[in-house]
């Protein structure tokens, strides 16, 4: 048992159960949210794939596995839905004739934008809980542990099962 700086005993492996519960709860806050907005809860894994383009820009299905560290086929799998559903789009490389890249059509752009806007009241949620200044603190205190485990390397955002 650790102990913290207020007398509580810290249980190991606690703070990151608790994280693994928040990121739980904020994830099923987000989806009521876009339940009101009459749209479909799309799984975390199509997220990290609109994540994934919203931040690179066009990429082929060999990049994004590598990106989500899943198959070719498995992210073919998740492409394949999103395409189907209108939120990405084929195109031909232009380079290389066998090849493909994805993209986010209007419709995956406009879901990004309203994604945005709920995870903005999700956060929110939280800050009024907790005020402004210590969330703001814990947003500094993630990045600075994820600094120190990364440094400069852009870590990978993909899910983690």
């Amino acid at each position: 048992m650790l102990v913290a700086d207020q007398g509580e005993v810290r249980k190991p492996g606690e703070v990151a159960l608790l994280f693994a519960m928040v990121y739980r709860a904020m994830t099923d806050h987000m989806h009521d949210l876009l339940a009101e907005h009459g749209r479909e809860p799309l799984r975390p894994a199509h997220g990290y794939v609109f994540r994934y383009l919203h931040r690179t820009g066009p990429v082929t299905i060999v990049e994004l596995a590598a990106q989500l560290d899943v198959t070719k086929q498995a992210a073919s799998k998740t492409v394949a839905e999103l395409v189907e559903w209108g939120y990405i789009e084929r195109c031909p490389h232009p380079t290389d004739g066998r090849a493909q890249i994805l993209a986010l059509t209007k419709r995956g752009k406009e879901y990004m934008r309203l994604a945005d806007r709920l995870w903005g009241q999700v956060e929110d949620h939280w800050a009024g809980l907790v005020g402004d200044d210590r969330l703001a603190a814990v947003r500094d205190d993630l990045k600075a542990y994820l600094d120190s485990r990364y440094g400069d390397e852009r870590m990978k955002l993909r899910p983690v099962w």
